[in-house]
């Protein structure tokens, strides 16, 4: 062949070689094909790659390994075609920033995890800590893949691994998007922040049937682990949305709030702060501290746009959690919720206050804690579950944090439960107080009463004593300049200047360092 031939007949023979790639892309980006797919859409669930491509930004997404295939040679594994091994990795944009992403194709095996299948997400989450961006694991899985025996599992457990060590390094969020069974669901467990979607998907250890063979209780795949379940019940799960589009467009909206990774600040949002008197929060929070009032309504009052993201909103109701900007700051919200149990602590609130927090400190997002709480709540229920066991999460997170602390007393601030919310005593770096507010080791009621009983019960006038001794005790114990003049309290600040307030603390704490002792970690009260 002259030199003149060979010239032309190498672009053909490339060209070939072209055409052969695009087939097998093809037959990758088919999943199961056409059937399996009709199947996914029938029951109301989109495909891995259809999720990828509502999640990332429109024409980002670089898909890796995609031509992965089964070293499994049993039970006829070799013989079936298992496009891109059940699973879609790679990487692409959330509002322009780098993600890393999986989706397990249900259309493929049903999603099922195999030696090859752990391997493909092993590999991104690896490219993810060294590239120090985000996560996201879109689960859609009937489990470990059977017909590759232990080695399944031992891919499961390099999964856990990485969750474990790469926690608080990266943001790692879980997406179910169908069953999540046995196994599992400890990774997505291990994840900061768990999205579910109502009536397609679930997570349990143990299913209906087994549940049934082994107890004789007889309960629905949704009742026993469905997204409601396992939000308002369990607490696993963080966010719900009533469609795949709305939970992946929830998971956008949190990761405006959050940094690529633990050694960057979040992003500032561009915001032109304007100082203002806001009379609205005068009317929000009444001065009797018995009545109720929805603090929700005050933390959006606080925030850029009124625009709050409350984490766990069905769960442990009695507290709120959840991100917003002041000034553009992305800021980590906590507060006792009056609505519920008066907003004293229990073991549930304490438990979801404490994670949030040793979320935000991860990840260089500052706290803001909205007081006010009678203190935990009694009980002899509580106290056999160990409130005191998950009380102390509070006070542990709380003081373990070096990221800024800024406390508001808005209304009461009793007891231990005082402590615990971010005092000065554990480290808060500023606590604001409004001039109503009372902090007290009790509520002057209950303390006239314990310390005056006898002498309430003695005198002809049983009322009016004990109304003069509660005030005595108010004006001499629970109002918020005796605490000021003792350093816990930073500020007495009118309640309309509170977000002005937050947004100069901000600006003041964002270059906030604090040194700690070295240590290996903490032995936190788990």
């Amino acid at each position: 062949m002259s030199k003149e031939q060979r010239i032309i007949s190498q672009p053909h023979a490339m060209e070939a070689a072209i055409y052969e790639l695009q087939d097998r892309k093809r037959a990758v980006e088919l999943g199961g094909g056409d059937k399996r797919i009709l199947q996914q859409h029938e029951r109301g669930k989109l495909t891995a790659r259809e999720r990828v491509e509502l999640l990332l930004d429109p024409g980002s997404f670089r898909e890796l390994n995609p031509f992965s295939a089964t070293r499994s040679p049993y039970m006829g594994m070799g013989d079936i075609s298992a496009p891109g091994e059940g699973v879609i990795t790679g990487y692409g944009k959330v509002n322009a920033r780098t993600v890393y992403v999986f989706a397990q194709d249900f259309t493929v095996f049903g999603g099922a995890l195999g030696e090859v299948h752990a391997q493909k997400i092993v590999n991104v989450m690896d490219l993810a800590v060294k590239n120090k961006a985000p996560i996201i694991g879109l689960n859609d899985s009937g489990g470990a893949r059977i017909q590759e025996g232990v080695v399944s599992l031992d891919g499961y457990g390099h999964l856990f691994y990485r969750n474990s060590i790469y926690s608080g390094v990266i943001p790692q969020i879980s997406v179910i998007m169908g069953p999540c069974a046995g196994g599992a669901v400890y990774s997505p467990a291990i994840t900061d922040f768990i999205f579910m979607v109502e009536q397609t998907s679930q997570m349990f250890i143990t299913g209906p049937k087994v549940i049934e063979t082994v107890t004789g209780e007889q309960i629905s795949s949704e009742d026993l682990g469905g997204a409601r379940v396992q939000e308002a019940i369990s607490g696993v799960a963080h966010f719900t949305s009533g469609s795949e589009p709305e939970v992946l467009a929830q998971v956008r909206r949190l990761l405006a709030f959050l940094p690529s990774s633990a050694t960057e600040k979040p992003p500032r949002k561009q915001n032109h702060f304007q100082p203002t008197l806001d009379e609205v929060l005068l009317d929000l929070v009444p001065t009797n501290g018995s009545k109720a009032y929805d603090v929700k309504d005050v933390i959006r009052r606080l925030l850029d746009d009124e625009d709050f993201m409350e984490v766990q909103p069905l769960f442990a109701r009695n507290a709120v959690v959840g991100f917003g900007c002041i000034g553009g700051f992305s800021v980590g919200m906590i507060a006792n919720q009056p609505k519920f149990m008066a907003g004293g602590l229990d073991i549930n609130s304490s438990d979801k206050i404490a994670r949030f927090i040793r979320f935000c400190d991860s990840f260089q997002i500052p706290l803001i804690t909205l007081e006010d709480v009678t203190g935990f709540i009694p009980g002899v229920k509580q106290e056999h579950g160990g409130i005191i066991r998950h009380g102390a999460k509070i006070l542990y997170a709380y003081s373990e944090a070096t990221v800024p602390k800024i406390t508001v007393i808005l209304r009461k601030a009793y007891g231990g439960a005082y402590v615990a919310l971010n005092s000065k005593a554990i480290g808060a770096d500023l606590v604001y107080a409004w001039p109503a507010s009372e902090i007290a080791v009790m509520g002057p009621e209950g303390a006239a009463n314990i310390i005056y009983a006898r002498e309430i019960a003695k005198h002809e006038n049983p009322e009016a004593a004990r109304a003069s001794r509660i005030q005595e005790y108010r004006e001499q114990f629970a109002n918020p300049y005796v605490a000021a003049g003792a350093g816990m309290v930073d500020d007495v600040i009118d309640p309309r200047e509170t977000r002005t307030k937050l947004y100069e603390a901000l600006e003041l704490l964002q270059n906030k360092e604090e040194i700690r002792p070295f240590k290996k970690h903490g032995n936190i009260p788990l």
